[in-house]
């Protein structure tokens, strides 16, 4: 396999591993916003409990997602097979 394959496919790697970083940064800081502060949605919150656990169940995915997208952008940088199979 030729050496320029290899290294767009490392920056590739690293490029999706940061948008998956990305958005699980946003879901955890949403998650994180409507469970201490629901003010702003406090009618949408009050009228049904489920969405009030929904901020918990976002905040636990976005930091998955986060650890997961920094492992794999360290896999893709280091060429670690172990943290890209993570």
């Amino acid at each position: 396999v030729p050496m320029g394959v290899l290294s767009c496919m490392k920056y590739l790697m690293f490029i999706f591993n940061v948008l998956v970083f990305a958005g699980g940064t946003c879901l955890a800081a949403v998650g994180l916003w409507v469970a201490v502060d629901p003010s702003g949605l406090q009618d949408i919150v009050a009228a049904r409990a489920v969405l009030s656990a929904g901020a918990y169940v976002l905040l636990a995915v976005g930091i998955a997602l986060s650890l997961l997208g920094f492992l794999g952008c360290c896999g893709a940088l280091r060429r670690s097979r172990p943290l890209l199979l993570l």
